[in-house]
């Protein structure tokens, strides 16, 4: 247990604290990470119903047909833009607000994503859903129980996320089904490895940072971000390992 910086009379009660006005660390632990994954789910939702409206409606097609590589630029930029303020400003909006900015990233995520339906089949796309949730599920349990300290991971996967970025960015322009592959397959070990990473961080970091209702609202969105971006990026590469393997659309 600890007290709230020590000043917990200071503080609006968040509803863990016990008679002498300090919170028990492990109920407020797993508060945030229902909380979290609560979020983090419905993002997923607005994401999918999104992608599967964009895709059979057209939507995302007429789009790219009227804007070309501009059209892919100004999402990308967009996409940066809600990102960077829900991580620079986290402590700073409103829950509410910052809600409505995860649930919109996760909207034009969605009208993106609508593009898989053109590649892959409905079977590749189903099946590789289920083996990232099911995956997801299991690295989520192994941070959970875990005693080993995955902090000490960060350098190293932020290095090999950037790593990764380049080379998402030259398949982009050199297409190579071999070299797709293997940076699928790297994609979902570094993916893998952020998930337990962001898990441990959400207990461990971000948790004790939070003393107020408030707080724990906004670090519930700002983990749900980053879990939601651990599990897109696991589905993607599942996606793109099957759908190699014979899973594509003929």
């Amino acid at each position: 247990m600890f007290g709230p910086n020590g000043q917990g009379q200071n503080y609006t009660n968040p509803g863990f604290y016990n008679g002498d006005g300090y919170v028990v660390r492990e109920k407020a632990m797993r508060s945030l990470l229902i909380r979290s994954y609560g979020e983090m789910c419905i993002g997923l939702l607005v994401t999918a119903v999104a992608a599967f409206i964009s895709a059979y409606t057209g939507l995302l097609y007429d789009f790219i047909a009227s804007t070309g590589a501009v059209g892919w630029i100004i999402i990308c930029i967009a996409q940066i833009v809600f990102a960077v303020v829900l991580s620079a400003r986290m402590w700073k909006l409103k829950p509410a607000t910052a809600r409505i900015l995860f649930y919109a990233y996760a909207l034009l995520m969605g009208f993106t994503l609508a593009s898989i339906f053109y590649v892959f089949n409905f079977g590749t796309i189903f099946v590789a859903l289920l083996f990232s949730a099911g995956f997801f599920f299991c690295l989520t349990m192994l941070a959970m129980s875990t005693k080993k300290n995955l902090l000490k991971l960060g350098p190293v996967l932020w290095a090999g996320l950037v790593v990764f970025v380049i080379g998402e960015v030259i398949l982009f322009f050199v297409h190579a089904s071999a070299a797709t592959m293997f940076i699928s397959a790297i994609g979902l070990v570094l993916f893998a490895g952020l998930t337990l990473y962001d898990v441990q961080w959400i207990k461990k970091v971000l948790e004790p940072r939070c003393h107020t209702e408030v707080q724990y609202k906004q670090a519930s969105i700002f983990a749900a971000l980053n879990l939601y971006l651990d599990f897109i990026n696991i589905f993607l590469s599942l996606l793109q390992l099957f759908g190699g393997r014979g899973g594509g659309r003929r």
